[in-house]
């Protein structure tokens, strides 16, 4: 806490900058009480409102919460209120995983899907020159793994042509919207079993991506399931590391 006096005010900008102020004493309080204590407010309702559930279904998972993890909802409520709308949110769309199903329709993307957005990139960087993709320049996402399986691409004869995704180019999954790195097209080869071939390259195993956080294994596994809706076999879906990996699957 902050006293003083205030002196002869001499002009308005010293009025403004607070110079006719003169402090006299200052003291330093503590204060304990948390931001939101006193403020009322219906936790469960926002709750319900945010994910859906019935309200015993929402106490039943409070209940479930450690006292000191609760406790933090005093600290900040609507942050608190966030953050658990968008966890139970997200444990029900992996719940809901198990059981999803896609079904094929008539509707396709438009080729301007491919021109819709500007790229942006710098050579050797992330970004090289290309022979094989749609564009001259190909734009990845990280300089390691999505430039080794790029420059891989270009030079290997069996390649016909391939691109990198945009991002209007999209799977609906439970936990929001999937992209998928690659599209590519091999040249007919007598051990070439599948001629399209859509990829997403992660620095795992194919094997290891039960491993991977939580959300991302939805993402994947609700590619899986769409691409073997609407390919009958034509297009198939896999996460690899690098180019050996994607031909070991296509060749079986």
């Amino acid at each position: 806490m902050v006293t003083g006096t205030l002196n002869d005010i001499k002009s308005r900008q010293q009025l403004l900058e607070g110079n006719a102020m003169m402090v006299s004493e200052a003291d330093a309080e503590s204060v304990h009480e948390l931001v939101g204590e006193g403020v009322k407010y219906d936790l469960i309702g926002k709750l319900v409102e945010g994910t859906g559930l019935t309200r015993k279904a929402v106490v039943s998972i409070l209940q479930k919460i450690r006292p000191k993890t609760f406790n933090m909802f005093m600290a900040n409520l609507e942050e608190f209120i966030i953050k658990a709308c968008n966890i139970i949110n997200q444990c029900k769309a992996i719940a809901v995983v198990e059981h999803i199903q896609y079904h094929r329709l008539d509707q396709a993307y438009d080729s301007d899907i491919f021109s819709a957005a500007t790229l942006k990139g710098k050579l050797g960087v992330n970004a090289l020159e290309s022979q094989k993709s749609l564009y001259d320049i190909v734009v990845v996402d990280s300089q390691g793994i999505e430039m080794n399986f790029a420059q891989s691409l270009e030079v290997q004869n069996e390649v016909a042509v391939y691109t990198k995704l945009p991002n209007g180019f999209y799977i609906n999954t439970p936990v929001g919207h999937y992209n998928p790195d690659w599209a590519i097209v091999f040249k007919e080869e007598p051990d070439i079993k599948h001629i399209y071939f859509v990829a997403e390259t992660k620095g795992y195993r194919n094997d290891e991506v039960t491993d991977y956080r939580e959300t991302e294994r939805v993402k994947i596994e609700c590619a899986r399931r769409h691409f073997a809706t609407i390919s009958s076999a034509a297009v198939t879906y896999s996460v690899v590391r690098d180019y050996e990996v994607l031909r070991n699957i296509i060749v079986k």
